[in-house]
């Protein structure tokens, strides 16, 4: 469907703002349909992210800072996130034997489960969103948008 369409204009934009439009209406189909899967388990994309990245640290502990650092959307309020999950039970946070001021922060056994859980549902959903896309067009859509957001981020 046509940008155009979707915002019902009649009025013709110039190729920059379609681009812009395009870019943000996709991301808005994409964040709620990873919403929809994520709402089953009670996440938000930020708890999802932060699950993650401390699963993929295989049991090592994170800092906040770290957490911060790897967000996404940095403007994500950590210490929040990470109350929630804490009340949550998907992660603990530990004071640093070494060192009194560094709070470590885990995943627990239950978070690992719902990223088990989730992980199927978001690699099929992943699967169906590049269902029409070859190969080549998810690699240059990739590379194209990397050149965008490069370009704009000077």
């Amino acid at each position: 469907m046509k940008i155009e369409d979707v915002i019902k204009s009649e009025v013709i934009v110039s190729i920059n703002k379609k681009v812009l439009l395009n870019i943000l209406y996709t991301q808005h189909i994409l964040s709620d349909g990873l919403s929809k899967i994520l709402k089953s388990y009670s996440l938000s994309h930020e708890q999802f992210g932060v699950l993650v990245l401390l699963k993929d640290l295989n049991g090592k502990c994170a800092n906040m800072y770290m957490i911060q650092q790897k967000m996404a959307s940095k403007t994500s309020n950590t210490t929040r996130l990470v109350d929630k999950l804490l009340l949550k039970g998907l992660v603990t946070r530990e004071t640093c034997s070494e060192n009194r001021r560094k709070i470590e922060i885990s995943i627990t056994q239950k978070g690992l489960f719902i990223l088990n859980k989730t992980e199927p549902k978001i690699q099929a959903y992943e699967t169906k969103l590049a269902d029409n896309l070859s190969l080549y067009e998810i690699e240059d859509l990739n590379r194209l948008l990397e050149k965008y957001r490069t370009i704009n981020n000077k």
